[in-house]
């Protein structure tokens, strides 16, 4: 079918080659770039032999002109983002420049503050769309999946969908005291910046885990989750006719937190620069580089995951509820590509979204957030490529009281 070009070794990427290489009747051929290029070798040594041709290259992400050079001698039919949020912007300006679609997993960054909006690229639509080239924005799980689930909700389920909770929870233990199970700059930037919620067309602003729920997550069980703002709700809220509120919710042990607090009160989260034996060094980075690596909690994390959203809006003028969601299980996801489910949860809705580029399915010029094209074949291809979806019909609500004696309505 065609070739890709891949920038990003890291855990995502890792996964999303895998599931690349698995899809070899659209991944004809694939070339893995980033900074270091050792790494990109190491996934081909892995990963080699089968149909998919597989190369590798040296490039900083940073560098348009760099980047130009590799899209034009590699000639890709979509550059699949997978580096880091900051790069999002000469990425898409190399896509630009040679014409060629673009595909992300999340929203552009600046390093010196940390803002998750989608403004910057959203400022690419009519550029993109005059030079005849899609740009598929956050095609991970959430933002991604969550978005898909919601356009599918929509279109087969609801007239118009009212309240959107996301709910984010991962059970899995990797025996460390303190880890994260991404890049810890981003999560740890993400998880101390200020909550936010939309509701009633104006966004309502709260302090770092201020608001708490709990909930009893299937095959996870009862978790405690706190309310963060999360990029797809910038998006959904605009492509969701008729929403009056959308949250997103995110589970955390007592452990993580206690740490995040004491990492905070001594400055280790902070992203301004500081003075270190005569270098400017940013705490935030330095607390990176003795983290454990994300990807290296593989094959000691256990447990599973369960993302999904719920949805309150009405059909045929009656009120009605839908969950859908998926669980997967560390393990299981460490035993297929060699990693833990949050990077596998990332990783294969990339490979998707990729090839509904490829294929056509989603097809169209200019700068689109995903939940903008018809979720169905995505929805398909999440059964077939690992990401199985439950669908409930009669939730508990994020705030409904508990019911002892509920019976829910599981579609799988």
């Amino acid at each position: 079918m065609g070739k890709a070009l891949v920038i990003g070794a890291g855990g995502v990427a890792s996964v999303a080659i895998h599931k690349c290489v698995q899809n070899s009747e659209v991944f004809e051929e694939i070339c893995i770039a980033s900074r270091t290029k050792s790494k990109c070798d190491e996934l081909k040594a892995k990963l080699d032999g089968g149909k998919t041709k597989i190369t590798t290259a040296q490039v900083d992400a940073n560098n348009v002109d760099e980047l130009i050079a590799l899209i034009n001698e590699v000639k890709p039919d979509i550059v699949m983002n997978l580096a880091l949020p900051y790069q999002d912007l000469t990425i898409m300006d190399a896509c630009l420049a040679t014409k060629t679609h673009y595909m992300d997993t999340a929203n552009y960054e600046p390093e010196d503050t940390a803002k998750f909006e989608y403004k910057w690229q959203w400022e690419y639509r009519e550029r993109f769309e005059k030079a005849g080239i899609t740009a598929l924005l956050g095609s991970g799980f959430d933002p991604g999946v969550t978005g898909v689930f919601s356009a599918y909700a929509l279109k087969h389920y609801f007239d118009e969908i009212e309240y959107i909770d996301i709910l984010d929870c991962n059970g899995g233990d990797h025996g460390y005291p303190f880890a994260t199970n991404f890049n810890p700059e981003i999560n740890i930037r993400e998880v101390s910046a200020n909550g936010r919620y939309w509701e009633n067309g104006e966004w309502i602003e709260t302090k770092p885990m201020e608001i708490k729920r709990e909930y009893n997550f299937a095959e996870v069980g009862q978790k405690d989750m706190y309310l963060l703002y999360h990029e797809e709700l910038e998006s959904l809220a605009q492509n969701m006719p008729g929403l009056k509120r959308i949250r997103f919710f995110m589970t955390f042990g007592q452990s993580y937190l206690m740490h995040l607090k004491a990492l905070e009160n001594v400055g280790m989260t902070s992203i301004e620069p500081i003075e270190y034996e005569g270098k400017q060094i940013i705490p935030l980075q330095f607390l990176k580089a003795v983290l454990p690596d994300p990807a290296s909690l593989g094959p000691r994390t256990v447990g599973k995951t369960n993302i999904g959203c719920i949805f309150k809006g009405k059909k045929d003028g009656q009120d009605k509820t839908y969950y859908v969601y998926n669980v997967c299980d560390h393990q299981e996801c460490y035993k297929e590509v060699g990693s833990q489910a949050i990077s596998y949860t990332t990783g294969v809705p990339a490979m998707i979204g990729a090839a509904m580029v490829m294929t056509g399915k989603w097809n169209k010029p200019g700068v689109f957030n995903i939940e903008e094209f018809d979720p169905d074949p995505f929805m398909e291809e999440l059964n077939k490529w690992g990401l199985p979806w439950v669908e409930d019909f009669n939730p508990v609500l994020v705030d409904a009281l508990p019911e002892e004696a509920r019976k829910p309505e599981l579609v799988r």
